[in-house]
């Protein structure tokens, strides 16, 4: 006669179990579809999946679920997520050389900087990235044409968030991509602006992923996604009053201090402004450095959108700025609907932003410029053509 505990494993095998994948809650999207926040605090939500959007649906996801994803042995990458960072970045630190790219565009052969110090002056021999040059996005979808071609790119940028907690082939191949160029990681959970306590576990996770891919800087936007705990999934915009001012000086202190790196700060686009604003935007923005020492990265499609948007001249904007801290320039495209403008991130430049970035060069002097795209992402050598109509522009290589 059979026990009851071998009765009990019998009748369970007998039942129908469901398919975990066909109930996948599909989290929504952010505007941009590879800047996500799984829940207010920038982590998978407990039991869900995280599906990454690229046309090749789940072959090229990363999933994170309610059991961790191990990489596979015997393939080169340690078991334990915090021995392959250590690996990664000693690997680095010995490794000096680097492909050379014709033109001066391409991998960095120099070392990456020494950690930042505090809230010390961002005055090193690196300061301001100026021999970066051209950047691009780096997705998902182009992972393998990176890997396989090596394009004559001078550095990539990650969405933070995307690698943070991943395994498996997104971060080996980020990885490897960091043994050859210099990267910068953009963020969008931070929420440096929200009244909600700073989330210290992802600011330590964020270096965490700094240090292993040697990040020259980490930047994030000037606003804030949620409150009391509740995300909106969107960069939502500040009032630029003295509390705001004193009270994101404070916590820009907290996070530099953490991550032992500059922190970058991006103007967003907007659709909405508080009537109690005592300043400018731009205002805000040189305040803010002045009393915080962060650094900015100067959008200028989004100067370009919020200025359509609100009705102020982006030159005024552009000029008022404090060029000495602008540390990076994003470029992307727009979309015109007729009353206001979106951040779209799904088309060329328009020429009114070229314009803009024209301006910014002029005065900021050389400084490392990037290419964004989310919707719709063309081949990769489409998007390095539109990134090359920078060069028709003054210095943006050092």
């Amino acid at each position: 006669m059979q026990g009851p505990g071998r009765l009990r494993i019998h009748r369970a095998r007998g039942r129908a179990v469901p398919s975990r994948r066909a109930g996948v809650p599909v989290l929504r999207k952010l505007r941009h579809p590879d800047q996500r926040q799984p829940d207010p605090r920038g982590r998978a939500l407990s039991g869900h999946e995280r599906v990454e959007a690229c046309p090749e649906g789940l072959r090229a996801a990363h999933v994170r679920g309610g059991r961790a994803v191990r990489p596979v042995a015997g393939r080169g990458v340690p078991r334990r997520r915090g021995a392959r960072l250590r690996a990664a970045a000693k690997e680095r630190r010995v490794t000096s050389e680097a492909v050379a790219v014709p033109g001066g565009a391409g991998p960095s052969s120099s070392p990456h900087p020494p950690p930042f110090n505090g809230r010390a002056p961002l005055d090193g021999p690196d300061a301001g990235g100026r021999g970066l040059g051209l950047g691009l996005g780096l997705r998902a979808q182009h992972l393998p044409h990176v890997l396989g071609e090596w394009p004559p790119v001078g550095w990539f940028e990650i969405i933070s968030e995307n690698f943070m907690d991943s395994g498996g082939y997104p971060r080996h191949a980020l990885d490897r991509i960091a043994d050859r160029y210099p990267i910068v990681m953009h963020g969008v959970s931070m929420s440096i602006g929200s009244t909600d306590p700073l989330d210290m576990d992802y600011l330590h996770r964020l270096r965490g992923l700094a240090d292993g891919v040697g990040a020259r800087w980490v930047s994030d936007h000037v606003c804030w996604t949620g409150v009391a705990g509740v995300s909106t999934h969107e960069l939502l915009p500040v009032p630029f009053t003295e509390d705001t001012l004193r009270h994101m000086a404070r916590r820009v202190g907290v996070v530099q201090d953490v991550l032992e790196r500059p922190l970058v700060l991006e103007n967003p686009s907007t659709y909405a402004a508080f009537a109690n604003s005592t300043m400018t935007e731009w205002e805000f923005l040189a305040r803010l450095c002045e009393e915080s020492g962060c650094r900015l990265l100067l959008d200028v499609n989004n100067v370009y959108v919020s200025a359509v948007n609100h009705g102020f001249d982006p030159e005024e904007y552009v000029r008022a700025l404090p060029h000495d801290r602008v540390r990076q320039i994003h470029l992307a495209g727009h979309t015109d609907l007729g009353t206001h403008l979106i951040d779209t991130h799904d088309r060329p430049v328009s020429a009114p932003v070229w314009d803009l970035y024209r301006l910014a060069v002029d005065l900021a002097g050389p400084t490392p410029t990037l290419l964004e795209w989310d919707e719709h992402i063309p081949p990769f050598p489409e998007l390095l053509a539109e990134l090359r109509k920078a060069e028709r522009y003054p210095v943006h290589d050092g």
